[in-house]
């Protein structure tokens, strides 16, 4: 069973930073694209950064040059470093694990999430 937990939420000013941490455990990790996601009140879940089975990373524009995900495969673990964070990235961010393997697919295409972690950011 395939189980993903994320920490490391919380409340920053702007400018700040955080990283978020997501244990995984149930499947074999390094065969499966990871991502982070998130979900603003009122809006759609929307991508942020992503890393595939060879490592490959890809970013959402507005995650570009501020934002790095990466993983760990032996540690089973998926974090993603926040810096010069800004109002706008105050969102519940989501793990997420496609078994597809070579890219994560939209959202509601990939069949496993996390419960989510708050990120407040204020000005």
């Amino acid at each position: 069973q395939v189980q993903l937990v994320e920490s490391g939420g919380g409340s920053v000013q702007a400018g700040g930073s955080l990283r978020l941490s997501c244990a995984a455990s149930g499947y074999s990790y390094n065969r499966y694209c990871m991502g982070w996601f998130r979900q603003a009140p009122g809006k759609e879940r929307e991508k942020v950064a992503t890393i595939n089975m060879n490592g490959l990373t890809s970013y959402a524009d507005s995650a570009k040059g501020r934002f790095t995900i990466s993983k760990d495969n032996a540690k089973n673990t998926l974090w993603l470093q926040m810096n010069s964070l800004k109002p706008e990235d105050t969102a519940m961010y989501y793990c997420a694990a496609d078994p597809l393997g070579w890219v994560c697919r939209n959202p509601p295409d990939i069949p496993y999430w996390g419960q989510g972690t708050q990120v407040t950011v204020s000005s």
